[in-house]
């Protein structure tokens, strides 16, 4: 499904009216929220809103918990890091306890051994069933999603909920959850906006099924529901 907007400002709230319908509801049914967000500057203006007092209160955020979709393997406090934008623009700002929080990070360790942690913290939080009940993903120019990139092994994987992996066009390491994880949940959003994804978006929705070349294709809940939310830029050839 997609919905089409006229602003960025609109599928902002767009964004952030589904985040707190779904956090209420997972609230009232099983008594807590589990989130993915996702990084880049394309969400800050959502997490923005969800830290404004007219968003903020609607949710019982000692119930909620979090986690991210990727991560570049880098310090917390890095302004290359996923985790440092959404804490400087929601989580510090509402009234979620520290332990509710899984950072894709930690010192002192290989990436490709916290994917390994990371993972059973999920399985931890969400059983064997692995099932969020929202992932917010954005949408590279180039088709990718998460850490999913063109091209690379991670798009094979089957088993693995996380995987990290060296990723050389960018000479860094990548941490990402699967697509076997992320088509398990209850509600996927995918927030795209500009001309430079319309090509894309395009191919992603109407093209032929390439998912090594556009890997958001990868993404197809098993039982769940997948929206994009765009604006007109990015609908443009859609």
């Amino acid at each position: 499904m997609i919905q089409i907007f006229d602003t960025i400002e609109e599928i902002n709230s767009a964004a952030a009216d589904i985040f707190v319908t779904s956090a209420q509801k997972a609230i009232q049914e099983k008594g807590q929220f589990s989130a993915v967000l996702t990084g880049g500057s394309s969400p800050a203006g959502i997490y923005r809103l969800l830290a404004s007092p007219d968003y903020k209160t609607k949710i019982d955020w000692s119930k909620v918990y979090i986690f991210w979709g990727d991560e570049r393997w880098v310090p917390l406090d890095d302004n290359l890091s996923n985790a440092k934008m959404s804490f400087d623009t929601l989580l510090s700002h509402v009234p979620i306890p520290q332990e509710n929080i899984f950072t894709m990070y930690e010192d002192g360790i290989s990436a490709e051994d916290y994917a390994v942690k990371y993972e059973q913290s999920i399985r931890t939080i969400l059983g064997s069933e692995g099932k969020f009940d929202l992932i917010l993903l954005g949408m590279g120019d180039d088709g990718h999603t998460a850490s999913l990139f063109p091209g690379e092994a991670v798009l094979n994987e089957k088993e693995k909920w996380v995987s990290a992996y060296r990723l050389e066009s960018q000479n860094m390491h990548r941490i990402t959850l699967t697509a076997p994880l992320i088509n398990k949940a209850e509600q996927i959003v995918v927030v795209a906006f500009g001309e430079k994804k319309a090509h894309a978006l395009k191919e992603v929705l109407h093209g032929a099924y390439n998912p090594t070349t556009y890997p958001m294709q990868l993404i197809q809940p098993v039982s769940g529901e997948l929206l994009f939310l765009v604006d007109k830029s990015a609908a443009g050839k859609a």
